[in-house]
């Protein structure tokens, strides 16, 4: 079966960083574009960043740009968001997801369980 498992999150402080993983398995990774996106308590879900992989094409919403960087482990099958000078509004659940068309498509293939981050002032 397919299988997106996100893990690295936790607490931290304002400013601190965090580095997620996105361990992949059950689709052709190379093919994929893998997407990062975020969910915070009575928000709506929004995309964060996405790479597709075939070519390392990357991209950021406007409010993470220059904060956080997303990379690939191609031989590992795994997608990180490594995450500097978070900020308290930086708070949600994290989720990868992986879809086979686009990074900026309303629905994605398949998603992972998500992880909690939580960032304190």
């Amino acid at each position: 079966d397919v299988q997106l498992q996100a893990s690295g999150g936790g607490l931290v402080q304002a400013g601190g960083s965090l580095r997620l993983s996105c361990a992949a398995s059950g689709f052709t990774f190379d093919d994929y574009n893998i997407g990062w996106f975020r969910q915070a308590p009575g928000k709506e879900r929004e995309g964060v960043s996405c790479m597709r992989i075939s070519d390392g094409s990357i991209y950021y919403a406007d409010s993470v740009r220059g904060r956080f960087t997303i990379s690939s482990d191609n031989a590992k099958r795994t997608v990180y968001l490594q995450m500097n000078n978070l900020k308290p509004e930086d708070t949600a659940v994290y989720y990868c997801a992986a879809d086979h068309l686009s990074c900026w498509v309303p629905s994605y293939d398949y998603w992972g369980q998500g992880t909690l981050v939580t960032v304190s002032s």
